[in-house]
């Protein structure tokens, strides 16, 4: 109870270090591939696991063995994402969860929740507290980096919507604001065309489907637009420049040989 007291008593003084956030809109907001986790298990094994998976995916990884010392932690520096053990010492991570969904400040903090075989009443108390997400032991490496990602993609569009009370689109490092037609590459915004722009939103907002040549004239520039279609080539060439992406491994518009242009699938959209 005296922890959990210090825990709400405590004022975190903001500090100037480079904890890999980036201004945008006015707010911090964390890049999603250098994120900090906190790793909260008592098991050793598991947690080397995890830490070295994350760390190879450019994570920074924090540590804590027990439920105080993550609440400690939590106070001290904040992480962008929390996996969470259930059966911890000290104090579990069902009562670690709803300290932390209880509190103002660290509320928004993803948790997902590391369950093992037999504690489905316990996953099932862990959501009702507020935790994101589980994942059952043991688990695939490659999915719990994939469900890590995909939560802080989410927080990422969450932030961005609350900041601008608009409606926003994020991928990767990639952050669409078609209200506002303005479009930032992590913390730099983009300084795009009309044209450019349009065609970023078009696709942006349709990923995955294909935009014949033709169908994107006919979107972006209209019925009565009399150029033919290497038109949209340049100013396909133009904006992948500006997006810093490659044409041969493109990370946002994809080129479909005999086609057209497609923004890249598997990327998290609001």
């Amino acid at each position: 109870m005296h922890l959990l007291l210090l825990f709400y008593a405590k004022i975190k003084k903001s500090t100037n270090r480079d904890d890999g956030k980036i201004l945008m809109f006015g707010m911090e907001v964390s890049r999603v591939q250098n994120a900090k986790i906190l790793v909260v298990d008592d098991e050793t094994h598991i947690v080397e696991l995890v830490k070295f998976n994350l760390e190879k995916e450019g994570f920074r990884v924090a540590v804590a063995y027990d439920g105080q010392c993550a609440l400690e932690m939590v106070n001290d520096a904040p992480p962008d994402l929390i996996l969470l053990d259930i059966m911890l010492p000290q104090m579990d991570g069902l009562e670690v969860c709803r300290t932390l969904k209880q509190h103002s400040e660290y509320k928004t903090i993803p948790i997902i929740m590391l369950t093992a075989k037999g504690e489905e009443i316990d996953t099932i108390l862990g959501l009702e507290m507020g935790a994101d997400d589980y994942i059952k032991k043991p688990f695939s490496p490659r999915e719990m980096v994939a469900r890590v990602k995909a939560r802080l993609r989410a927080l990422r569009i969450l932030k961005a919507e609350k900041a601008m009370g608009k409606k926003a689109y994020v991928f990767k490092e990639l952050t669409v604001v078609p209200e506002k037609y303005e479009a930032f590459l992590g913390e730099e915004k983009l300084e795009l065309t009309p044209k450019e722009f349009e065609l970023l939103r078009l696709m942006a907002s349709n990923q995955g489907k294909v935009f014949t040549r033709e169908i994107l004239l006919e979107k972006v520039w209209g019925y009565e637009f009399s150029g033919d279609t290497r038109t949209v080539d340049v100013h396909i060439r133009h904006l992948r420049q500006k997006l810093g992406d490659d044409s041969t491994y493109p990370d946002y518009i994809e080129t479909v040989r005999g086609v057209g242009y497609r923004f890249v699938e598997g990327q998290a959209k609001s």
